[in-house]
């Protein structure tokens, strides 16, 4: 008796999401199979991995990533070239930390100042992310938008109460945005609808549907990043078929486990190494899910996640 392969066929595929300028331009989705299915279907473009940089100086980091950038903490053009030319960044995220209303409420001309140079200063796309307060994303996020139109960076997020305002930045200011939501099915295909109503080209939209770390919730994560797949390819679903970011990084590395100190812990070991384990176990495992791009904040993590990539292609 011949045997043959159990290939699954799909009905659609993953849109193609592009940001960045001239030589700092970057791909992601397009595949029409599930994620490393590179038996079904065809994968153009890997996933891609960003290591995030913050505008003020981080005060309840760990020592592991004191250690790695405690020397340009007090300034983000430095932090990001650090990560971009020392750390091999294929892209890099700036968290605009600063402008959060219970913090430090620096002003959106602030906020844009800093994204321009650190746009000047790295030759890596780029993602701008806000704080996730409402109001106040809104203002700068459209501020960034509006004073840094020549560079297509990825911009977000937009949620459920601001998306109009941050859609309306991404299309008048020709930038890609993402849409974030709270680990809902659902709630993902609905803002991806509320978004193209409005007029944005669903190609220029990818999804965050929030992240839970390893032991606090990555399951439910990969869940919820599966069944948008699956909707995705299976089902044909075009409000599901944007691409999908996960910020390990900023999800890993707040968690009690790896702020303990050794002498506090001795039997669960080395933190920094075990910070590491943890961030690189997160981020493969929704990379196996099918996220499509994955924000860390270790360099050691971010190179052994792309070597895991490169084994699994």
């Amino acid at each position: 008796m011949s045997y043959s392969d159990p290939i699954d066929k799909y009905n659609g595929a993953i849109n193609a999401l592009i940001w960045g300028d001239g030589d700092r331009t970057i791909a992601v989705g397009g595949e029409n199979c599930l994620p490393f299915y590179i038996f079904e279907g065809e994968i153009p473009n890997r996933p891609v991995l960003a290591l995030e940089v913050l505008d003020i100086k981080p005060n309840n980091w760990p020592q592991a990533l004191v250690d790695v950038y405690g020397d340009v903490y007090d300034d983000p053009v430095k932090w990001a070239r650090k990560c971009a030319e020392d750390y091999k960044a294929p892209c890099i995220m700036l968290t605009l930390t600063g402008t959060d209303p219970n913090g430090l409420d620096m002003s959106s001309e602030e906020a844009s100042k800093i994204v321009a140079d650190v746009l000047s200063a790295v030759k890596v796309p780029l993602i701008v992310y806000g704080t996730g307060s409402i109001g106040k994303d809104s203002e700068v996020l459209k501020k960034v938008a509006e004073d840094n139109a020549k560079n297509n960076f990825l911009l977000g997020f937009a949620q459920e109460d601001n998306y109009k305002t941050i859609a309306a930045a991404g299309m008048g200011f020709n930038k890609s945005i993402v849409g974030q939501t709270p680990l809902d099915v659902n709630l993902a295909k609905q803002l991806n609808i509320l978004i193209t109503q409005l007029g944005l080209d669903p190609q220029r939209i990818a999804m965050d549907p929030t992240t839970g770390g390893l032991g606090y919730g990555v399951e439910y994560t990969y869940s919820v990043i599966e069944r948008l797949k699956l909707a995705a390819l299976k089902q044909g679903d075009k409000m599901t078929q944007m691409p999908i970011l996960n910020n390990v990084g900023q999800e890993v590395w707040k968690i009690k486990e790896n702020k303990i100190k050794f002498e506090d812990a001795p039997s669960i070991g080395d933190p920094t190494e075990r910070g590491i384990a943890w961030e690189v176990i997160t981020a493969v495992t929704l990379l196996i899910a099918g996220s499509n791009i994955v924000t860390m904040r270790h360099p050691r993590s971010l190179q052994s996640v792309s070597g895991i990539v490169d084994d699994l292609f």
